[in-house]
């Protein structure tokens, strides 16, 4: 009897390994059912041409502006302050463009990479 309890043993321990493989394969294939980044927009703010989605993707490209202009500065070793005063503005209003707080107008962001930054801008437009 003690050798039909030894057999017992490890059958149970293989099973028990089966058991472990199929529930890590199951969890494998919860993990897979992954979103894109576009499918969660769409998911989250409508597709392209609606209006909660364009309200999002100008809201992004302000924040985007924001960074770009944020990086350059310190790129170049300028305080906020000292690039409002090489280009004429105040530090609020470059810290509220740079924290995507402030529309900023066409001419003033030419102003802030030309004479503050040293820099040509260059607009592009896709359709």
């Amino acid at each position: 009897m003690a050798f039909k309890r030894n057999l017992k043993k490890p059958l149970k321990r293989k099973l028990n390994r089966q058991k472990n493989l199929e529930n890590n394969t199951s969890m494998k294939k919860k993990t897979t059912n992954l979103t894109s980044f576009a499918d969660h927009l769409d998911s989250q703010y409508g597709k392209r041409g609606t209006a909660l989605r364009e309200k999002y993707e100008q809201e992004f490209e302000a924040f985007k502006l924001g960074v770009m202009l944020q990086e350059l500065r310190k790129e170049r070793g300028l305080t906020q302050a000292e690039l409002a005063e090489k280009c004429g503005t105040t530090k609020t209003y470059i810290s509220r463009i740079e924290n995507d707080a402030s529309d900023i107008r066409l001419s003033t962001l030419m102003r802030i990479i030309q004479e503050g930054l040293g820099g040509h801008l260059k607009l592009s437009v896709d359709l």
